[in-house]
């Protein structure tokens, strides 16, 4: 059972956060391309629109995959291991990133972009800058937690 879950969670790992992350990555340049005067905004617009909704339908699918990494800890009873502990909060701080960071402040974009009444294109491309950096910094952390995953201080693999 533990190698099915195993499995299962690196798999859900590799087809959900991926995409997110990559997605999250791609959409500050397209934004700020799309919110400019040139002749190419239009259709950046289309690419910043699709970059929005991967990032959002991959992170729902990417709530699973601490859920099954949790069961699999436990299948294996390593629940108190400091490197999974560790792995579990620096993945509800990439949550937190995402949620309170990333989300919102793509949404602001696209709304910018759809013409909304709230929406200002200015704040919305001047925002870009702490996007990317949130952006970076979500990447980052789910390669910290990659790493930690492979390495695993103390595992008994001796891998």
């Amino acid at each position: 059972m533990a190698k099915f879950l195993l499995s299962l969670h690196v798999l859900l790992a590799v087809i959900a956060i991926g995409p997110v992350t990559v997605a999250a990555s791609m959409f500050p340049r397209k934004a700020r391309a799309a919110l400019g005067d040139g002749p190419e905004a239009a259709g950046e617009a289309a690419s910043v629109r699709t970059l929005h909704r991967i990032t959002r339908i991959y992170a729902a699918l990417g709530v699973l995959v601490p859920v099954i990494g949790i069961g699999t800890a436990q299948v294996m009873g390593i629940m108190s291991s400091p490197w999974l502990i560790a792995s579990m909060v620096l993945t509800i701080v990439a949550a937190l990133v995402l949620l309170v960071l990333v989300l919102p402040r793509q949404d602001a974009v696209v709304a910018a972009l759809a013409g909304e009444a709230d929406a200002d294109a200015g704040r919305a491309l001047g925002g870009l800058k702490l996007l990317t950096m949130s952006t970076g910094l979500f990447s980052l952390l789910w390669a910290v937690v990659t790493v930690l995953m492979v390495i695993r201080p103390g595992s008994t693999t001796h891998a």
